[in-house]
């Protein structure tokens, strides 16, 4: 299940937790593509306490997507995701090293105040 709410004009939070289906992958996508509209350089927090694998169907529809995230990417300076999930931590920093343009930072869900003052910063 996804949660997306926008805190600040030039920020998007995302919560992710349960099973993933299509159905809530494709609510997630056109939620995330709305609650991103008119934003430059910004920040998204991504909170992931736990995570169970998205379904097949899921993953196809993130696919069929792929153009608009990418475009969305562009969008966002900074992401940081909050997990205590070592596999997770991993993936999200070598996305980031992967994404031009999108700097993405791991924490531990403890480190949430570190994790705002992050995004917070100007970026170079």
């Amino acid at each position: 299940m996804f949660t997306i709410s926008k805190p600040k004009d030039n920020r998007v939070d995302l919560d992710v937790s349960g099973s993933i289906d299509s159905e809530a992958m494709r609510t997630a996508l056109d939620d995330l593509i709305s609650a991103s509209e008119g934003i430059k350089h910004g920040r998204m927090l991504y909170r992931i306490p736990e995570m169970a694998w998205p379904t097949l169907g899921a993953i196809s529809v993130e696919l069929v997507r792929l153009p608009a995230l990418f475009a969305l990417l562009k969008k966002f300076d900074r992401c940081a995701v909050l997990t205590d999930a070592t596999w997770i931590k991993t993936a999200a920093e070598l996305e980031g090293a992967l994404l031009p343009g999108l700097e993405i930072k791991a924490f531990s869900l403890s480190q949430t105040s570190e994790a705002e003052a992050w995004l917070a910063q100007t970026t170079t």
